[in-house]
């Protein structure tokens, strides 16, 4: 997917939310259980419910990789049935040296997926990213500042002056541009986000964590968002409940934001 086919689905939907299908089979409802794949069929639910209020989804490869073969085959069958006309982010978090990262980035662009974009992490430098930028059309969507408290360790470390994660920001754009190029800066780093609009201005960001990771504050985002130009996951559907209440919290999240 293009840039300019992803923002024209925002300005359509006037959305800029994203569906994590984080699913865990321990906490679908009991009644998918009965289903030949419980996974799939709690994936194409959230789906059916959430459609037309969204531009994204973001499985999370972790919940599926724990399933073995079957978690694969439930996440292929996940991402066939997501609209063509929806954004897709295979939430992986790879990065390795050249070669691996290559196997990597078939795996999701080319082999048995046909995901828009992955997630990486931008650690071992450029040789563990351009890989996945040698697919036209696909997206690298790199870690920058995320929301986990161990983040702190390194991304706000100083170094010649400035935190780790405006490193990541200034040098990756030497790798892509805004039309490849996508940043992770999770929901609970929102008063960071001015800054660090100074330093990517033209880039789509990913902004997971809201109502999932401590960052459910949704008021205090709001500003934010209005003048960003940033595709948020507002809820991880993973969890428990059906479609049509997934569907109602999605609503109002769109509405607030």
């Amino acid at each position: 997917m293009t840039y300019e086919e992803l923002f024209l689905q925002i300005k359509q939907k006037k959305s800029y939310l994203c569906v994590g299908l984080d699913t865990d089979i321990r906490a679908i409802p009991p009644h998918l259980l009965e289903e030949e794949d419980p996974i799939f069929a709690f994936n194409k639910a959230i789906i059916d419910a959430t459609a037309d209020y969204c531009v994204a989804y973001k499985p999370n490869i972790a919940f599926y990789e724990a399933q073995g073969p079957q978690g694969w085959e439930s996440l292929r069958k996940t991402v066939a049935y997501i609209p063509k006309t929806h954004f897709t982010i295979a939430d992986a978090k790879r990065g390795d040296i050249g070669n691996t990262s290559g196997l990597y980035a078939r795996t999701f662009f080319e082999s048995a997926f046909d995901f828009d974009s992955v997630t990486v992490a931008p650690y071992m430098g450029s040789d563990s990213v351009t890989p996945f930028l040698a697919y036209p059309g696909k997206w690298v969507i790199l870690l920058a500042l995320t929301s986990n408290p161990g983040g702190d360790d390194f991304q706000r470390l100083l170094v010649e002056g400035k935190p780790l994660y405006e490193h990541v920001l200034t040098t990756s754009q030497q790798w892509a541009g805004s039309d490849r190029m996508m940043y992770v800066v999770g929901a609970t780093q929102a008063d960071a986000l001015a800054h660090i609009r100074t330093l990517v201005p033209d880039h789509f960001l990913l902004v997971p964590g809201v109502g999932a990771q401590g960052g459910g504050a949704v008021e205090r985002l709001v500003d934010q968002f209005r003048q960003q130009r940033a595709v948020l996951p507002a809820h991880h559907a993973g969890a428990n409940g059906r479609g049509e209440n997934v569907r109602h919290r999605l609503l109002d999240m769109g509405q607030r934001i």
